[in-house]
């Protein structure tokens, strides 16, 4: 970047508020400038998102610019037309929401998805935008459909198809959640580089001290209430391990990172996890899986993701699940839930088969067996407000008493630390990270006897990912609830479960005691 050359993104003083008056940011100061990486920081709630969907001319439904200025590439972007800001959009500026699968068309293979936006639509320079965001050339994924792909799978891609423009401003909300800490890296080098080689000017809205350390020029921290900025020291653009002291945001203590590689050299048949000692061990959450193997794809692009697994979880058992993205975790949850048919086996519960189809599941074996998915976004209805959300299972099942809705509505939200006000408020309204809670709070509504976490603290600021662990633990002490936990984080496996497997390929090849496994205690 030249001396003289303008910033690409320019906010001054920015508040937003919803219709009643609640601020979602306040004050908030942001520049982007050409061939640089700012990376946004702070807890969950803070404002990340909604700053960068301010830059982007897309509030959230109901909110308004109270005061500030939002100015990118020339123009205030909040107050351009509709067809000016989606030219705007489609040449010069790109956005990766922190729920990317949602935003892929269900019905598109990745080619077409890719090629859609694309500046260069031939098909190799869509196979290099793949192998790009490292998604592996030989597997052929863009012969494939979203369904076809993991959440990590599907973050790349949609980190392709916003490259694919060649935008000049590029901004991305959490874009390594639910990634290996060796994809992370990989992805981090990869936005560095492209802002030096192209000048793209890269906003990065991330949880992970690692990834900003590893990538930023600069950082600006976000602290609630209504998303106050200050903008922190400059640091080098560079790789976590060779961060010079003083860079703008240290990395935190390493935690050993799983590359791929067995935790160790047999391969298990089968995986028994018992439950932890206690006087009067839990009898129900049993979980006995024979034989399972499932599929993804549809004709001539059809994959095995899970291959002849076998499991069993004993009442009030925690086991974790790992493995690089890709490799099957989520639709072993998934399964589980009955929310994908296996090819091949049996998943009972409690010594009863249960069908392939949650829709065919008794209420009960409904209730007892609770998901909670990696992207909430999906998974809640837009147009329900939260305390419906949190309602209605209370009702369905019938929990609690008619009467007693509203109190237990606002101790759930109280027991994922979100005040009891946001019962008024919709999904589109919260942030990430806050809807993240509101999936769990609504799994925990039930008071399940399994609980299926797919990666539910990655959204989520380490202050409320420990808060929201211990919740789990707790459930697991007063209520012998069993626990599947998949993360990337391993210290938070080894502080969590008993027992940890590792899926590659859609295999277990490795499992026993959390501890002995991974190495951390």
């Amino acid at each position: 970047m030249t001396p003289a050359e303008p910033p690409s993104v320019e906010v001054a003083d920015l508040e937003i508020r919803l219709p009643e008056g609640l601020p979602l940011l306040s004050g908030a100061t942001l520049t982007l400038s050409p061939g640089r990486v700012v990376a946004l920081t702070g807890p969950s709630g803070a404002g990340k998102t909604t700053l960068l969907r301010a830059v982007a001319g897309a509030l959230p439904a109901g909110a308004c610019r109270t005061a500030g200025r939002v100015t990118v590439l020339g123009h205030d972007v909040l107050a351009l037309g509709e067809r000016d800001l989606r030219l705007l959009r489609r040449r010069r500026l790109a956005y990766v929401g922190q729920d990317p699968g949602s935003g892929l068309n269900p019905r598109m293979k990745i080619r077409r998805l890719i090629a859609e936006t694309a500046v260069d639509r031939g098909r190799r320079a869509v196979r290099d935008l793949l192998t790009q965001v490292r998604l592996p050339a030989e597997e052929r994924l863009e012969l494939r459909r979203p369904g076809a792909l993991s959440g990590g799978q599907q973050r790349r891609v949609a980190l392709a198809r916003a490259l694919a423009r060649r935008p000049d401003v590029l901004l991305l909300d959490e874009p390594t959640a639910g990634l290996d800490p060796e994809l992370r890296d990989e992805i981090a080098d990869l936005l560095c580089e492209l802002a030096v080689r192209t000048g793209v000017a890269v906003a990065v809205a991330s949880h992970d001290p690692a990834l900003v350390s590893r990538c930023a020029h600069d950082v600006v921290a976000l602290q609630p209430p209504a998303g106050t900025a200050r903008r922190l020291v400059p640091a080098a653009c560079m790789p976590a391990s060779s961060a010079a002291p003083g860079t703008a945001y240290p990395p935190e203590t390493p935690v050993p990172a799983y590359t791929g590689v067995p935790l160790a050299a047999e391969t298990p048949d089968l995986v028994s996890v018992a439950a932890p000692p206690a006087s009067a061990p839990p009898s129900r959450g049993r979980i006995t899986v024979r034989n399972l193997s499932a599929e993804v794809g549809g004709r001539g692009a059809q994959r095995t993701v899970l291959r002849d697994v076998d499991l069993d979880l004993a009442p009030g058992s925690a086991i974790g699940v790992v493995g690089v993205s890709g490799s099957g975790k989520t639709t072993l949850v998934r399964v589980l839930a009955g929310l994908h048919p296996p090819s091949t086996g049996t998943v009972a519960l409690d010594g009863a088969s249960l069908h392939r189809s949650h829709r065919r599941r008794t209420r009960e074996q409904r209730r007892a067996l609770q998901l909670v998915p990696q992207n909430p976004l999906g998974a809640l209805n837009p147009a329900r407000t939260v305390g419906a959300t949190l309602a209605r299972p209370l009702t369905l099942h019938s929990v609690v008493p008619a009467g007693q809705v509203p109190a237990r509505v606002a101790e759930l939200l109280d027991a994922v630390d979100l005040p009891a006000d946001f019962a008024g408020r919709y999904p589109h309204q919260l942030s990430g990270g806050q809807r993240q809670r509101v999936s769990i709070a609504r799994a925990l509504a039930v008071r399940p006897d399994v609980l299926l976490c797919d990666e539910v603290t990655s959204a989520l600021d380490a202050g409320t990912a420990a808060s929201i662990m211990d919740l789990l633990s707790r459930l697991r002490g007063d209520h012998g609830v069993t626990l599947v936990l998949i993360s990337h984080d391993l210290s938070l496996i080894a502080a969590h479960t008993d027992m940890t497997i590792v899926l590659r390929h859609g295999r277990v090849v490795d499992g026993g005691p959390t501890v002995r496994r991974i190495g951390v205690g």
